[in-house]
């Protein structure tokens, strides 16, 4: 795998930069950002954002300049995006940006440590090529290989490349029918169970909701806890039930921690449900899921749709598990709209 790499590390790239290197966003993937930065001795001229949103304030000693500001100041710089969007206007502009001057969005891990370099490749390109070569398809093995290009890279232009609709994803691979038993795990605000509902022409034998943060499970119910045959439960997915430390920040990065609330979790085979569809987003805690779920697997071989970019090793152990709990799944890689790698997924059929 690492000889189809050919881009260096986007924090090489950055530290051989003649150009001047401005941040784009704040806010935490800032805040991240610059630290790298300071652990790879690599200078930040300045910030901005959108000319509608500067506002005079600072970020971290830098004022906030505007993106037209910079642009008269200098003839030519590179940019650092500092934040996610899956916003058509937002990738728009981004677009157009990248187009005048070389976008880089920096890979930081969600969970786990470390950060996605060629050496992090070298040392699992065993692992990454097998996963690579038993994809279950041309557009997997693609999409899988500049997903990695883009986190080694930080270049943009790889994942521009690989946008993948939501609405193909369900009709073309997951085929949900009209008498699906779901379990959504890291439900959210109930987006994903209306993806659902929708996929399946609302026809379904019924859901169950797994949130474990408070004010995101208070939206969850309010959202969908009406809607027939739902089950909504605040509790995480774990690989076997217990009470743990949850760092609740009331939005889709809402994490467990050494830090926070407590939080009770459950594996999923403690539930005794007949799945026929399961959804794990627990932003880092796949594969504990997945091992709570392997009775389950093995028994109801239901279709998974399993996210993968929480942690570096993801990409490799997440279907690697699911091949060890049955053999028979076809497993698709695909990327769904958004700057930086989020929405990149696993979905297993058979």
């Amino acid at each position: 795998m690492i000889e189809r790499i050919t881009d260096a590390d986007v924090w090489t790239a950055l530290q051989n930069e003649e150009r001047p290197i401005f941040l784009y966003g704040m806010g935490l993937g800032a805040e991240k950002i610059l630290a790298e930065f300071e652990q790879h001795n690599i200078k930040a001229e300045g910030i901005f954002a959108s000319d509608e949103f500067v506002r005079g304030h600072s970020f971290k000693g830098y004022l906030v300049q505007k993106y037209s500001d910079i642009c008269a100041q200098y003839d030519d710089f590179c940019v650092v995006l500092c934040f996610a969007t899956r916003l058509d206007n937002v990738l728009d502009n981004i677009r157009k940006i990248n187009s005048r001057h070389t976008v880089y969005a920096p890979d930081v891990p969600v969970a786990g440590d470390g950060l996605f370099t060629r050496e992090f490749v070298a040392q699992h390109d065993d692992e990454f090529e097998y996963i690579y070569n038993n994809l279950a398809d041309e557009e997997s093995k693609r999409v899988y290989l500049d997903v990695i290009r883009y986190k080694v890279s930080g270049k943009i232009g790889y994942l521009l490349d690989t946008f993948a609709e939501k609405d193909e994803i369900y009709s073309n691979i997951l085929r949900l029918g009209d008498n699906e038993n779901i379990i959504d795990l890291g439900a959210y605000d109930g987006d994903t169970v209306q993806e659902f509902i929708m996929a399946t022409g609302n026809k379904y034998r019924h859901i169950t909701a797994l949130e474990p943060d408070p004010k995101n499970y208070k939206k969850l119910v309010r959202n969908v806890g009406e809607l027939p045959n739902i089950s909504c439960i605040n509790m995480g997915a774990w690989d076997k039930k217990d009470t743990l430390i949850f760092s609740a920040q009331a939005g889709r990065n809402s994490r467990l921690s050494g830090t926070g609330n407590t939080v009770e979790v459950t594996d999923i085979d403690s539930l005794n449900i007949p799945a026929t569809f399961i959804k794990m987003d627990v932003e880092g805690s796949e594969l504990k899921a997945l091992k709570g779920a392997e009775n389950t697997i093995v028994t109801h071989s239901p279709k998974l749709y399993v996210c993968a970019y929480h942690r570096n090793e993801d990409l490799f152990v997440l279907p690697k598990t699911v091949w060890s709990f049955c053999k028979d799944y076809k497993i698709y890689f695909r990327h769904s709209k958004y700057i930086p790698a989020w929405e990149s997924n696993f979905y297993c059929v058979i």
